[in-house]
């Protein structure tokens, strides 16, 4: 009976019953046949459906003379089990094939609202990475919003070249920074995309333009790749998910609480992605006077609220500096000079490198290691 029932296929989740677990009894009497299904919601659109293809499969076997279909409905649980198999199935079907390191350590740098400083810290981050001797790769997601050119002082366009297997591949913008190579793609790095020049896309074509840069990019030989996210939880965050699930979260936040619950949302968002979550970072969390008083402009404890809240470490607290802004606009990260969040944001890095986000190296064990993100 299982064996019948196993062909009957839910149209939205492209499995069969059996495999979802909606199969609640199966009950053999005198050539009748009573299967009892369990559906999500007792006023299914797909109830008729499954009446049907039940009766159909079930019919055709041997010594069945009639076949009786009764539903049920899910618990709370057992509906929350059957929505994240579909999110990892849904995640499964949507990798996209990128020219990227199996070693690479990605990293989604976001938070659940805007003016939070996710594109600066992911500009100091990845210069400081290179400084570091890394090879890293900067993904500007924020599609509308982009910035991460002026940060990171990349003003050039992007070029395509054919690879070695005839395909065209975007060439991304690069600058080398100490003993390391930033690989920066931005839609301000695309030709006819201008600093000031508005980029109006629906949700779709949001995802798409965020899956070209993951496609078609040669990206190559990364230690790691950051990805500059969006404000929000909407399309290019899950379609980020399930494109690459072995993306990890760095969360943004201020003192506020009202930052702190709104990023609480994001770390949530992404672990029904099965994306990990890796820390908190804490940005604008006081301004240091020269004469070193500290001033908590935008209060005080919501990294460490948020990452007490999540179950995971506060990465670092990166102060509220002049610099940061002034590097930005010379396309000159703080985190190359001297003073306080210079020193911060050193210490972040350091924190990333040696316990958050450690480099991989190459070997079986990075491999089998990547295979379950």
């Amino acid at each position: 009976m299982l064996g019948a029932l196993a062909g009957v296929i839910d149209p939205e989740l492209g499995e069969s019953v059996v495999d979802l677990g909606m199969v609640r009894s199966i009950d053999f009497d005198g050539g009748v046949v009573t299967v009892t299904v369990a559906l999500t919601t007792a006023g299914c659109p797909l109830r008729a459906q499954f009446m049907t293809d039940v009766r159909a499969r079930v019919g055709d076997l041997a010594g069945v003379d009639k076949v009786l279909v009764k539903f049920g409905e899910m618990t709370q649980e057992q509906k929350r089990a059957l929505m994240d198999r579909a999110r990892f199935k849904a995640q499964e079907r949507s990798r996209v094939d990128m020219d990227l390191a199996p070693t690479a350590r990605v990293a989604a740098i976001a938070s659940g609202k805007g003016g939070v400083g996710k594109s600066s810290v992911t500009a100091n981050v990845a210069a400081g990475l290179a400084m570091r001797g890394f090879r890293v790769g900067v993904l500007d997601a924020d599609i509308g919003g982009y910035s991460i050119p002026r940060l990171l002082g990349v003003g050039d366009k992007v070029d395509a070249e054919k690879d070695s297997e005839g395909r065209v591949r975007i060439q991304p913008i690069e600058r080398a920074l100490g003993d390391g190579l930033l690989r920066v793609v931005s839609m301000g790095s695309v030709g006819g995309a201008e600093e000031d020049e508005a980029v109006m896309l629906r949700g779709l074509m949001l995802n798409r333009a965020v899956q070209h840069f993951l496609e078609d990019v040669a990206w190559g030989d990364l230690d790691y790749l950051l990805i500059d996210m969006p404000p929000g939880t909407s399309d290019v965050q899950m379609g980020l998910a399930r494109m690459l699930p072995r993306t990890e979260v760095l969360l943004v936040t201020t003192p506020s609480i009202a930052a702190q619950q709104v990023a609480a949302r994001t770390a949530d968002m992404a672990r029904k992605g099965y994306l990990r979550v890796v820390g908190v970072i804490e940005n604008m969390s006081a301004f240091v006077c020269d004469h070193g008083e500290r001033y908590p402009l935008f209060g005080e404890g919501g990294g460490n609220r948020l990452a007490r809240k999540l179950g995971v470490p506060l990465l670092g607290q990166l102060p509220l500096d002049p610099e940061v802004a002034r590097g930005g606009d010379l396309g000159q990260p703080a985190v190359l000079g001297s003073g306080p969040a210079a020193a911060a944001y050193q210490a972040l890095v350091e924190c990333l490198v040696t316990e958050a986000l450690p480099p991989i190296s190459g070997g079986c064990t990075a491999i089998d290691r990547l295979s379950h993100l």
